[in-house]
């Protein structure tokens, strides 16, 4: 294995093992991967119970996946979901009981979002969204539709909004005509490219604010940042969710919006105007 390599997490191990490990083995390595984002609420002893097998056949099977005990399968669960690895798992259930699971996590993460969120300093976001002489979007991979979304509430509303980096185009580019009346947002969660810890260094010496939302795991980099805003992704399955951070996004723009009603009802009056012209949207009749 090259020296930097990470080593295969622990569904790659399953996935690579699974034929060879006994049936009673086999039941624990699956009831793992269906209750992945339960793992740390269980014991040693709950995983023999819940799967009908000895303790001996659960300590048996993390060291042929390469643990010392289950407590290092936890912490290294925790890693994972910290870094945003996504594990097939059925952890949701089934029918309503999906459902629910979904909801209670989906407002979980928004209620974290908002009670981390101070009134002077969402306030100061705005008012730093309404006076910037241009606002600059910045996201990578996963955060980039979140960044492109903004762009576009934020293009209904004023100018000089722009997204970087566009496609097959550099930063540099985008960033070398910054200003101190600008304003640069960046979405940084989790699984960022590595240029990011530069771009946020960067941006500081530079002498316009800077606005950071993320997962916590982008709270390092905060440092750098005028305003920090953490929304939570937790979900009950594989995936990250993303409706914090789009919510985060609705509630700005309308924030601006009201913040200058009259520029932002002739702004959007005039793109309707456009739209006519061009005949661009299939609008349904009234």
């Amino acid at each position: 294995m090259p020296p930097h390599a990470a080593k295969p997490h622990i569904g790659q191990r399953i996935t690579q093992q699974y034929a060879d490990l006994s049936a009673q083995e086999q039941r624990v390595a699956s009831f793992i991967l269906d209750h992945f984002d339960d793992l740390a609420t269980f014991s040693a002893a709950d995983l023999a119970r819940l799967t009908g097998v000895s303790k001996s056949t659960v300590s048996r099977l993390f060291k042929r996946l390469g643990f010392e005990s289950f407590a290092s399968v936890k912490t290294h669960a925790r890693s994972l979901r910290a870094l945003g690895v996504p594990l097939v798992t059925e952890g949701a259930g089934g029918g309503e009981e999906r459902f629910k699971r979904h909801v209670a996590r989906e407002t979980d993460n928004l209620s974290r979002l908002y009670a981390g969120l101070s009134s002077a300093d969402f306030e100061a976001v705005v008012t730093a969204l309404d006076g910037a002489r241009r606002v600059t979007l910045i996201g990578f991979r996963n955060s980039y539709p979140l960044a492109m979304h903004f762009r576009q509430q934020l293009v209904q509303v004023r100018d000089d909004v722009t997204l970087a980096p566009q496609p097959n185009q550099t930063l540099a580019e985008e960033l070398v005509s910054l200003q101190a009346q600008d304003l640069v947002v960046v979405f940084g969660f989790r699984r960022r490219p590595q240029v990011f810890e530069r771009l946020m260094a960067l941006l500081a010496q530079r002498e316009s604010r800077v606005l950071l939302i993320g997962d916590a795991t982008a709270g390092d980099q905060a440092r750098w940042a005028s305003w920090w805003i953490e929304c939570p992704l937790d979900s009950v399955s594989a995936f990250d969710s993303y409706a914090s951070a789009m919510s985060l996004v609705c509630l700005l723009t309308n924030a601006l919006l009201q913040r200058r009603l009259a520029q932002g009802r002739a702004r959007i009056d005039a793109i309707s105007t456009l739209f006519d012209a061009l005949d661009e949207l299939a609008l349904p009749l009234p």
